[in-house]
């Protein structure tokens, strides 16, 4: 019989004081309504942003990669800040960088000043969203998936909805209010004190391990491989100088090499070694980077091939990619089934499976229809692949490591998010857009072989003495 993913922390009895996780998820899924809007409403603008900076379109990908860079680099900062910060504090900070940086983006009178300010937006819905998987993980077994499935269909509906709201708001407002949307979170914050004592607890355990200093040159060279690798997929859409494009590798090979000896010399820094060298990390953070990188490759493409189809603008496009975005709820309540009767890498690889095929699909047909429909699948393997993924990822550690190993996953699932619209951005100068999400269909396949390949063993979580001391 297959295993069922674990229910860490699940009460041995039917205690009458378990939290709600359906109340908690839906609290929680407010909250990341805007920072995913930013992601599927800009997507539908670049068209108009492009035109209004007189720039080639692959250049405007900076405007989703950027968010998704920043966010994932903020994620590993907020995980290791939660040492001595609670999620609610990191959710305040969180949402009100995010706001800041929207209202820089809105205003950039260059497409330079819109990307810092997407940059400095990303940065705090990176936070926001370690904040929300703090105090979700923090949940007991059943609860925790019910939370997780509730906001991952949140943040699926959101951003394939936000191509309608962004659609919306081009026509009727103009694309610099696409870009401030996020702004809204502010006040969606005063909503959720009444559970600001749900967002005060962190599933950490003791966390004895992480009570020391930031490691600031672990962040750093994460930061510059991160940022480098996108800038390389970007390099010949936005007509990068040969010379700049050499020190853009040389920094980022640097940057590998320095990442390598960091974790090997610094046990307890940045990226601990005890959390990556966990049977099956890294399996779960390259299947969920591979499988947003899909996501986000189709999302940024979707509407503007949707646009040369039926030759309407940005509101019939977010029109049509409706449907693919209800395709979250959906995939949101399957997820708590599937993962009562199959094992989280089993789950995972269907997942990846649908959106192998939806990636396929828009890149073979180019029919309105087929390519809402390609775009549903891969709604449907965002959505449920963030929520077995982040379910999964603290039955992998020991509990004091939770936090580290939550915003570590979530890091390259959001530079997946980056890497796909970079991808293509790139590929898309040198090849046809169908050529090119042909290729990224190859990301979300290597995702599907690892959940083939991962054993039912990896499941299980290493007892905290074992993963606890030098690493071996």
């Amino acid at each position: 019989m297959p295993q069922r993913t674990p229910a860490v922390g699940a009460p041995s009895g039917g205690s009458n004081h378990a939290p709600d996780g359906r109340r908690l998820g839906l609290t929680l899924g407010m909250l990341v309504l805007p920072m995913y809007v930013a992601l599927g409403a800009p997507s539908v603008a670049l068209p108009a942003i492009s035109r209004a900076f007189a720039v080639p379109f692959g250049a405007t990908a900076w405007i989703l990669a950027a968010w998704s860079l920043t966010s994932a680099l903020a994620m590993p900062v907020a995980g290791r800040l939660l040492v001595r910060w609670s999620p609610f504090q990191i959710l305040v900070a969180g949402v009100v960088v995010l706001a800041a940086g929207s209202a820089l983006a809105g205003a950039g009178p260059t497409l330079s000043v819109v990307i810092v300010g997407r940059l400095i937006g990303g940065a705090g819905a990176g936070a926001t969203v370690i904040a929300v998987f703090a105090a979700a993980t923090a949940l007991p077994g059943r609860e925790r998936i019910r939370a997780l499935g509730i906001i991952a269909a949140a943040s699926a509906t959101a951003s394939g909805c936000g191509t309608l709201l962004g659609g919306a708001v081009t026509v009727w407002l103009g694309w610099r209010a696409v870009l401030a949307i996020p702004v809204l979170a502010l006040p969606l914050l005063l909503a959720a004190l009444p559970s600001r004592h749900a967002l005060t607890r962190s599933g950490s355990g003791d966390r004895n391990g992480s009570t020391g200093r930031l490691d600031i040159v672990g962040a750093a060279v994460l930061s510059v491989l991160a940022g480098s690798l996108i800038t390389l997929l970007q390099a010949h859409s936005v007509g990068l100088p040969a010379p700049v494009t050499l020190v853009v590798a040389a920094a980022g090979a640097l940057a590998a090499v320095g990442l390598w000896w960091r974790v090997r010399s610094t046990p307890d820094g940045f990226v601990p070694r005890r959390v990556i060298a966990s049977r099956g990390f890294l399996a779960a953070g390259l299947i969920g980077g591979t499988v947003f990188a899909g996501y986000y490759g189709v999302l940024f493409r979707a509407p503007s091939l949707i646009e040369q189809a039926t030759g309407g603008g940005p509101l019939e496009a977010g029109v049509l990619l409706v449907p693919a975005a209800a395709c979250s709820v959906l995939a949101g309540r399957l997820v708590g089934t599937l993962t009562d009767r199959f094992t989280g890498w089993q789950v995972s690889a269907g997942l990846a499976a649908l959106t192998v095929a939806g990636v396929l699909v828009v890149a073979i047909f180019t029919g309105p229809i087929p390519i809402v429909a390609g775009t549903a699948l891969t709604v449907c393997g965002f959505a449920g692949t963030q929520a077995v993924l982040v379910s999964l990822a603290p039955d992998l550690v020991a509990a004091d490591d939770r936090d580290t190993a939550q915003s570590l996953l979530n890091f390259m699932n959001a530079l997946g998010g980056g890497i796909g619209p970079a991808a293509v951005a790139g590929l898309s100068g040198v090849v046809p857009v169908p050529v090119a999400l042909a290729v990224l269909a190859a990301l979300p396949l290597a995702g599907l072989v690892l959940s083939l390949t991962r054993r039912p063993t990896a499941d299980r979580r290493p007892e905290t003495d074992v993963t606890r001391g030098s690493p071996r």
